[in-house]
């Protein structure tokens, strides 16, 4: 069974999410729960979850609160938000799950099945994300990717472009490492958007800062400063073009 611990200040809340478990996961066991941060950490120092289940918004602070007073996280975490577009921005930089209030059964089976496939450590991701939090005026510099085995932390200048392959996306880096990952390149295009990435072919993103020139023969195309070539839509052309002249 899967040990889980649930804390949220609304009751209800708490309720019925124990409802949802009990019918789309019942291989998950609610061992404990607690309704603000304050009892939280109490709780979390006498039994430790496989899951926690976390509020971000409570009466006596936040689930980040929480988690600064964790000497170290060694079990999942899946925050639970109202639509807060920062801190959703922050935790899919750092591939962590959330899941919106009211919650859906479908986004709760799909995070459950994320944390079947993987048992990773989490320490990492949730310094990523802190970092994501406390510098949201400043640009990402790093980026986490699920791949099949593991999560990646990559720093965000490294990456020259994304391909689409299916519903995976294959990330080509400067240091010449490649990583297919779990997630489809409109998810990255989002994501990347506003760090100089820019969507030149349905299949492929790139990192502007590594174009080298853009050959306007044989339907257009980038070479990138790897020597590799990137095919421009025909829709894209004129968009692309603009984008190079503004740089």
């Amino acid at each position: 069974m899967i040990k889980a611990i649930i804390i949220d200040d609304i009751e209800q809340a708490r309720v019925t999410l124990k409802k949802d478990l009990q019918v789309y996961a019942k291989d998950v066991q609610i061992i404990g729960e607690a309704n603000g941060v304050v009892e939280g950490a109490k709780l979390l120092k006498t039994i430790k979850p496989d899951i926690l289940f976390l509020d971000i918004q409570m009466q006596d602070g936040s689930g980040f609160d929480l988690l600064d007073i964790l000497k170290e996280i060694n079990f999942k975490i899946i925050f639970i938000t109202a639509s807060d577009a920062h801190a959703i921005k922050a935790f899919r930089y750092a591939a962590i799950d959330y899941l919106l209030k009211p919650v859906d059964p479908d986004e709760l089976i799909a995070a459950l099945k994320k944390y079947r496939e993987q048992q990773l450590n989490e320490n990492e991701k949730y310094q990523l994300l802190n970092d994501s939090l406390k510098n949201h005026t400043k640009p990402h510099e790093r980026l986490a990717l699920h791949t099949q085995d593991k999560i990646h932390i990559v720093n965000i200048n490294d990456i020259i472009r994304c391909e689409s392959s299916v519903n995976y996306t294959e990330f080509y880096f400067s240091t010449g490492k490649k990583l297919l990952v779990t997630k489809t390149l409109k998810d990255f295009e989002d994501l990347l958007g506003d760090q100089g990435f820019y969507r030149v072919h349905q299949s492929h993103l790139v990192n502007t800062k590594f174009i080298k020139e853009f050959v306007k023969t044989d339907g257009g195309y980038l070479m990138m400063n790897d020597g590799c070539t990137v095919p421009v839509s025909t829709r894209k052309r004129p968009e692309v073009m603009k984008m190079l002249e503004e740089l």
